[in-house]
């Protein structure tokens, strides 16, 4: 009994572990080919690569942010994802203001002694996060977009195609060979 338990539950997970490495590489290829990060249904999904919102959202996490659009308008307290000096941060509203009648805002990283050195406009923001998190998925998603990471999520699916090909044709050889023999 516990080893049909143990058999059912060893299937269930390298179901699953097949199924995640399948979807990281759709995710993967997807961003490869459209130039950019995957969008479903207004939200993307990036990693947090430093402390500086914990406890928030911890690094190594991924986070869901819906996409600005002509009619977002965001308030002190929002999260918000922005690019600033070629990189993309998120960090929350401490202030709104109005600079040269533009409405440009104060941010700071929770975990951060002081606000940012800089004002955020409302053309530099990506969007707001919703607060969906997922710890430690980060640290795979952002490895699985370097070249290494890349290949073998190409070749990780491959192999287990193969393997899987090979146990199926070896089955059956198996049965034919019993109906042989009986």
């Amino acid at each position: 009994m516990a080893k049909k338990l143990l058999k059912a539950v060893s299937r269930i997970g390298s179901g699953m572990f097949i199924v995640v490495v399948c979807l990281a590489a759709l995710v993967v290829l997807s961003s490869r080919i459209s130039g950019g990060t995957p969008t479903i249904a207004g939200y993307q999904v990036k990693a947090v690569l430093s402390g500086s919102m914990e406890p928030a959202f911890q690094t190594g996490s991924i986070i869901a942010i819906q996409l600005k659009d002509k009619h977002s308008s965001y308030e002190k307290g929002d999260v918000i994802t922005f690019q600033m000096e070629g990189k993309l941060i998120t960090h929350r509203i401490t202030d709104v203001k109005k600079q040269n009648g533009q409405t440009v805002y104060k941010t700071k990283g929770d975990n951060n002694d002081g606000v940012d050195r800089w004002t955020v406009t409302q053309q530099n923001i990506i969007g707001m996060y919703k607060g969906f998190t997922i710890p430690y998925v980060g640290y795979a998603l952002n490895y699985s977009s370097s070249k290494v990471g890349s290949a073998l999520l190409l070749f990780i699916p491959g192999l287990l195609l193969l393997i899987s090909a090979i146990r199926s044709i070896n089955g059956a050889k198996q049965e034919l060979e019993a109906g042989k023999v009986g």
